[in-house]
C-alpha cells in the first residue's frame, strides 16, 4: 500500500491488526507529500509510478491505494493498467457511512484535491442519489499530522474553524475522507460533538480489503505465518520511521529509503 506520507498508516495498522498472517510492504512519498493541494495529473503520475514500483519489485498480489487523493486521481487508471487488483479508500468509507446515518444527513472531509474531484460525491450519490452530503475541504490538518502535533491548541483553532460548515449542516454522521484524519479523531470529535459518529476510511478499508482477499481466494493459507512489514520512504528515512513509530507502532522500526524518478 502506499501514501503520500504517514496518513496511510492508519490503513497499515487495521490491516496488521486484522490479517496477521499476511506481509505488507508500505511506501509513504515524503518526499513529495501533501499531495492534497497538487493537481490531480501530477498526483496521478506519481501514483502509477509509485504502484509500478511496488507491483515489479514486491510481486504483490493486492494494492491498496492508502490515499483518498491518489485515489481519486488515479484508481481507475491503476485498476486497468496493473496486473493485480486495486483498492482505494473512498468505496469503503462511504458505504460504512451510509449505513451508520440515522438521519441521512452526512458529511465528509477531506484534502483540497480529495474534495474538489468530487469523487466522494459521485460515490455517495451512486448509493443514494437524494442523499444530504456536505463535502468540506480541510486544508491544514494533514501537514499538522505530519509534524505530529493532532491534539494542540492551534489545530483545535484550525478545526473550528474549518468544521463550521460541517457543525451548521447539522450531520450524524462525520466520513474522514483523508487517512490522516483518523489521528486527529479526538480534536474532531470535540469540535462535532460526540453524538455525531465519525467513520474511518482507513479501518474500513481494512475490513474491505480482508473480505476481497477472501473473494478471491487470495489469503495466505499459512495461517503459522507471522505477516512481516517493510517500510520505505522516498524522503528521509530516518525522520518516517521516528514518526511513523509513534504513529503505528512497534512495527515500524526502520524505513529504506526509494528514489522516485527525476529525483
Amino acid at each position: 500500500m502506499f501514501d503520500s506520507g504517514f496518513g496511510g498508516l492508519t490503513v497499515a495498522r487495521a490491516t496488521i491488526d486484522l490479517l496477521p498472517n499476511e506481509d505488507l510492504v508500505y511506501l509513504g512519498d515524503t518526499a513529495r507529500y501533501p499531495y492534497g493541494a497538487k493537481p490531480l495529473e501530477e498526483v496521478r503520475a506519481y501514483a502509477i509510478e509509485i504502484a509500478r514500483y511496488l507491483v515489479e519489485t514486491f510481486d504483490v498480489k493486492y494494492l491498496v491505494v492508502a490515499c483518498n487523493t491518489a485515489a481519486a486521481a488515479a484508481l481507475g487508471e491503476l485498476q486497468d493498467l496493473l496486473p493485480v487488483p486495486v483498492m482505494g479508500v473512498i468505496e469503503p468509507g462511504v458505504r460504512a457511512t451510509m449505513a451508520a446515518t440515522r438521519s441521512g444527513r452526512v458529511a465528509v472531509i477531506g484534502t483540497v484535491g480529495t474534495i474538489g474531484s468530487g469523487a466522494y460525491d459521485d460515490a455517495f450519490g451512486k448509493i443514494d442519489p437524494l442523499v444530504g452530503l456536505t463535502a468540506c475541504a480541510c486544508p491544514g490538518f494533514v501537514e499538522f499530522v505530519e509534524k505530529g502535533d493532532t491534539e494542540g491548541p492551534q489545530v483545535r483553532i484550525l478545526a473550528e474553524r474549518l468544521l463550521a460548515p460541517v457543525v451548521a449542516a447539522d450531520v450524524d454522521t462525520l466520513l474522514l475522507g483523508c487517512t490522516h484524519y483518523p489521528y486527529l479523531a479526538r480534536t474532531i470529535s470535540q469540535v462535532m460533538g460526540h453524538e455525531v459518529v465519525l467513520v474511518s476510511s482507513a479501518d474500513e478499508t481494512a475490513f474491505a480489503l480482508a473480505a476481497e482477499l477472501d473473494r478471491l481466494e487470495l489469503k495466505n493459507p499459512d495461517r503459522q505465518h507471522v505477516g512481516w512489514q517493510r517500510f520505505i520512504s522516498s524522503g528521509d528515512e530516518r525522520a518516517f520511521a521516528q514518526l511513523g513509530s509513534r504513529l503505528l507502532g512497534p512495527e515500524l522500526v526502520d524505513a529504506q529509503r526509494w528514489e522516485p524518478h527525476g529525483s
